[in-house]
């Protein structure tokens, strides 16, 4: 079984480019360069500088003493949190930008949740001087202020989608309306390992620099660079690719794909695409999705702004559909309390998407010599507002 993308952009039966004819061109053009662009040496060079001078990588992989006495293993966190903005995302815009500027675009779209990706976009936008234009659900914007500013302040337009429910799914929508409209000038920094091909692969590519570091550092650490499991939380899922992408084929590696279960799996309020997804096509490329009996999408919920996407990437998909990862369901209440719990032991203050993550250890034992890397996708401080209302601190 392979895990890794085929020649036709698919993941098992999972992927493809599904897209209106009028984007065919744009794709078209990003598949036929982007493995070439990525090989060449200058770009490689550029990349790697950036992810080393700006970024501040490789990110330090911390044995968390006290978590690990705790639930009786041994916990590693890959500290994405201290990347600058915050999270993994920063990873890909640097090579999505740097893609672009190749191609010869002038201006940059991008869409947004939680606003850590909006905010990883416009800030190299501001450093190779690329006018930016951030799609963000109305109701992301309420709840994701700091982000919005920091955006603003970036020199970035944020402009609110208004339709459906006015979150990450909208927002995506409203960038591919503007693609549409501006084909030639504009790329589009997609986020997360979702949309038509070659995004999810080139998202992944991206952030695979996660588990490339895991493995040197883990072999300095402990001697050997396979841990027994990675863990990492799922939304569109490319911190999750990030960190299982040089462990993909390698099945002595067991991965662990957290997603939000929002207010219970089944309660109607939740994000655990893989229990309650069909197979359908979001955004360009054909999925689990979450939608009803006739096909519409139904509104996926979690308190995490950047887990409640209705669909998961192509990648994940297969990995959930042929076993090679485990996928297990957090509520927002198990994940509250797990990114609490991190703050007080490891004085890590964690975005609640990556409390999802922390909070399989309530849930599932571990041998206490297991090896466990936990992927620490981002920092808490834009969702210190939701810890605050939630903990009454």
């Amino acid at each position: 079984m392979a895990y890794n993308i085929n020649e036709k952009g698919y993941y098992g039966e999972f992927g493809g480019a599904y897209i209106p004819e009028m984007l065919y061109p744009n794709v078209e053009e990003l598949r036929q360069n982007y493995l070439k662009i990525m090989a060449e040496p200058s770009f490689k060079t550029e990349f790697d500088q950036l992810l080393k001078d700006y970024v501040g990588r490789p990110s330090p992989l911390y044995y968390a003493k006290r978590l690990s006495e705790k639930y009786n293993t041994k916990i590693y966190l890959k500290r994405e949190d201290l990347n600058h903005t915050g999270a993994h995302k920063v990873n890909n815009t640097i090579g999505q930008i740097l893609m672009a500027q190749r191609l010869g675009k002038t201006r940059i779209i991008a869409e947004t949740g939680a606003g850590q990706h909006g905010v990883a976009t416009a800030t190299v936008c501001a450093l190779m001087g690329i006018e930016c234009i951030v799609y963000m659900g109305e109701i992301d914007i309420a709840r994701q202020a700091p982000n919005v500013a920091r955006m603003k302040m970036l020199g970035a337009k944020v402009v609110p989608a208004l339709s459906g429910s006015k979150t990450l799914k909208d927002a995506t929508n409203e960038a591919i309306r503007d693609w549409i409209n501006n084909p030639v000038s504009t790329h589009y920094i997609i986020g997360s390992v979702v949309g038509p091909h070659p995004y999810p692969d080139m998202v992944a590519r991206f952030q695979a620099v996660v588990s490339e570091e895991i493995q040197w550092q883990l072999k300095e650490k402990e001697g050997t660079s396979k841990p027994d499991y990675v863990v990492a939380c799922v939304g569109g899922g490319s911190n999750a690719a990030g960190a299982f992408y040089h462990y993909l084929e390698d099945t002595s590696v067991k991965l662990i794909a957290v997603e939000a279960a929002g207010k219970g799996v089944h309660s109607g309020e939740s994000a655990a695409t893989s229990i309650l997804g069909k197979e359908g096509i979001i955004h360009g490329s054909k999925t689990l999705l979450m939608q009803t009996n006739d096909g519409q999408i139904t509104e996926p919920y979690s308190i995490s702004a950047g887990l409640d996407y209705p669909g998961v990437g192509p990648m994940h998909a297969h990995l959930y559909k042929s076993g090679r990862a485990e996928f297990i369901a957090i509520t927002d209440d198990e994940a509250m309390t797990a990114g609490l719990e991190l703050s007080q032991l490891e004085g890590i203050i964690p975005a609640i998407e990556t409390s999802h993550a922390l909070a399989i250890f309530d849930r599932k034992k571990f041998k206490p010599e297991d090896l466990v890397i936990v992927n620490l996708s981002g920092r808490g401080d834009k969702d210190l507002n939701n810890y605050i209302e939630y903990f009454k601190l």
